[in-house]
This record gives structure tokens, sequence and C-alpha cells, in this order.
């Protein structure tokens, strides 16, 4: 008899948990297909689109019982976007170009000492203009995996970490306006009155996170910013061909944490043919990979509740400011590329690269006079030009060094 009930109970824990992760991946599913609808129109900063996804995501917060840090789940600015490569980014000042955005966050007080941010931006492109990869497509960009899929991430991590009694950290969940035009809603809030870098044991970012492939890649970046990172993704692995990347820098929120001094770890599946287009939709979503990767952030965080406070280290890419630029290449860079130079993913075509004969795979060693060491190199070099100048673009292709001449 006793084995009868140790067998039901075995059986009832699994079929809990199968239901439990089944469960999961249906709230992810809808929370993307919500955030990637016609209805919010690319969710452009400013927007009502982007407002009616902010809406959705604090009502979520509110749900799961989430605490309001400062009496409201928004943190509004507004901010201007320079007239030049070599002005800043201007926030709250009354200009007639001025673009209001908010961050949304939700805390979960634990009375500890410490506090672990999860953030991922909600933002995307709207109806893509100068930021699309489709020039002249005037179509809603619906960004179901860029960033959708971190969002409905984030909001599930939410979920399950409310229920928890026994973490040993706070835990903050920021969902980040304004990414796409510059880290923007992440720079407003390390730069604000709330943020308390001393408190901040780490910060987790999830950004493309619904396209895992066939072969199960999934990127990690800022490896090298805590002497335990790698230990830990490493042996809570047992799904993923990791690609591990110690640069605690990025495009994406997580550098405005590294350049405070705090260790980040940022989770991606990858760039893709649809990324800026409006084919990123709900559909080529793999929903079953963002459940398993939401699972690992789990175990992840499970294993560095067990740490204490972990000590920032600051990683060999010191390249953190780039600036500003008007004029493309159309090049999709590989993120992960390890090598000297910035090596080009996907070349679009029609673009100033494809039309200068420039392939997939090729290494951007040099653009005019500009020596491109890796892709911040390659982003500064761009703000040197305006639309219509011509120079010389220097590639390594295979062993070969090339020479393409290049009209943007």
């Amino acid at each position: 008899m006793k084995v009868f009930y140790k067998s039901l109970t075995l059986s009832l824990l699994i079929s809990f948990s199968i239901n439990s992760q089944e469960s999961n991946k249906e709230s992810i599913k809808k929370d993307i297909e919500y955030l990637a609808s016609e209805e919010l129109e690319g969710r452009f900063p400013g927007t009502n689109g982007e407002d009616l996804a902010a809406n959705y995501i604090a009502a979520k917060f509110e749900k799961f019982g989430l605490t309001k840090l400062t009496g409201s789940y928004f943190q509004d600015f507004n901010f201007t976007l320079p007239s030049s490569p070599h002005e800043e980014v201007k926030f709250n000042e009354e200009t007639n170009s001025k673009i209001d955005a908010k961050n949304i966050i939700a805390f979960i007080d634990n009375n500890k000492k410490n506090t672990v941010i999860i953030g991922a931006h909600y933002d995307h492109i709207g109806y893509g203009g100068q930021y699309s990869l489709d020039r002249g497509v005037n179509e809603i960009h619906n960004g179901a995996d860029d960033n959708a899929s971190g969002t409905a991430m984030l909001i599930s991590l939410a979920k399950q970490l409310k229920n928890r009694n026994d973490l040993k950290n706070n835990y903050l969940f920021i969902a980040f306006s304004a990414e796409e035009l510059g880290l923007i809603g992440s720079r407003y809030f390390v730069n604000s009155e709330i943020f308390d870098s001393e408190s901040i044991n780490f910060m987790i970012n999830l950004d493309m996170v619904g396209r895992l492939n066939e072969e199960r890649e999934l990127s990690i970046y800022g490896v090298g910013t805590s002497s335990i990172f790698k230990q830990v993704v490493n042996s809570l692995n047992n799904n993923f061909k990791l690609k591990i990347i110690n640069d605690g820098t990025g495009p994406s929120d997580h550098t405005s944490f590294y350049n405070k001094d705090i260790p980040v770890l940022f989770f991606n599946t990858g760039s893709h043919e649809n990324y800026h287009r409006p084919s990123d939709d709900v559909d080529l979503i793999n929903y079953e990979g963002i459940s398993e990767i939401s699972n690992y952030v789990i175990d992840i965080i499970d294993e560095l509740e067990t740490y204490n406070k972990l000590e920032f280290k600051e990683t060999i890419s010191n390249q953190t400011t780039v600036s500003r630029f008007n004029v493309s290449l159309r090049v999709m860079p590989d993120y992960v590329f390890e090598g000297e130079g910035m090596k080009a993913d996907q070349i679009i075509k029609g673009g100033p690269a494809d039309e200068a004969g420039l392939i997939d795979g090729d290494v951007i060693i040099m653009v005019g006079e500009y020596e491109v060491k890796d892709v911040y190199d390659y982003m500064n070099s761009l703000s040197k030009f305006e639309e219509g100048d011509i120079t010389k673009v220097f590639v390594l292709r295979g062993d070969k060094k090339l020479e393409f001449i290049v009209k943007f």
C-alpha cells in the first residue's frame, strides 16, 4: 500500500509539473500575441500603442500583487533625440520634439538587503521609418521577438517569483521604454533618484528570446562580469548550445547597468532575417523554446540565491559609448563574433554594402580611414559620414583582404 501511495504521489507531482509548464507556455504565448498585435501599432515610444502595452504590463504586475515602488508602476519621463551625432539625448526638457515615455517598474519586497533587477524593453519601432531594415515600407512592425518575447518572459518570471517565500534577495522588474532609440529608458532609470547601485546584486536582461533555433543556440552576454557566472550557467545547462560572451556591454539595456559597475547577464536567441522588419510576427515564435529558456533563467536565479552579493568584474571591452549615426551600410552584425573586426551576419539586399559587393560572413576591418576592431568601432565609424558620402570599406573574406567602394 505504501508503494502505491508513493507511486501515486510521484505521478501527481509529475502531472502538476507538466501542467504548470504548459500553463506558463500558454501565458507567455497570450502575452506575446497581445503585445505584438496590430492594435499596438509597433509600440513606438510616445504613441498610444506603447501606452496600451504599458497599461497591459502594469495590470499584470498588479494582478500578481507586486509592489508599486513610488506609488505608481510608471516611471514617466520625456526625452529629445539629438539633432546631430555629436549631441546627447536631453531628458525632461520642454522642446517641440520631445517624446513622452514611461518605464514600468514593480517590486517584490522580501525585506532583504540586496535586490536583483530583471529587465526587458517593451518598445519597438512602430511603422519602421528610419529604424526599419525594409526601407520605404510603411507597415506596422509588430516586434514579436523584439521584444514582446522578452517582455512576456519578464511577466512570467514576476509571477513565478512572487509566489516564492524562500528568496534571499528582493526583486525589481522593469519594462524599459525607448531601447530601440538608444537604451534611453534604462539610461534614464540608472540615473534617477530611485536607483541605488549599492543595493543591486546583479541584473538580468531579456531581449529577443523567442527564436530558439534547431541547433538550440542561446547567447548569454556578461558572463565575465562576475567570477561565478560562468560556472553557474554551464553547470545548469542541459538543453542549450550556449554561446558565452564575457563582455558586459552590448546592444541592449544591460549595458546601462554594466556602466554602473553592476554584474549583468543578457539572454538572447540571436538575430534573424525578420529583425526590424514587418515579418517579425507571432507565428514565428518558438513558444516551447521560450518556455524552456524561462525555466533555465529560474534555475540560474535559484543557484545565485545561494551566494552572497556578487562582486562586479570589469570585462575587457571598455568601449561602451556609441555615437549617434545617420547612415547605415545595411549590415546585421554578428554580435557573438570574438575576432577582430565586425563580422557581417547578414548583408541586407539593396543596401549600400550589398550594392558594393559585400557578402554574409565578411569581416569589416576599416570604414574610410577609421579602423574597426569591434562592433562599437563600426558604429562609431558610421557617425563620421552623411547620406551621399562615398568611402572605401576594407574587409577580410577568408584569408583575403578586399577593398570596396560604398556610397551611403
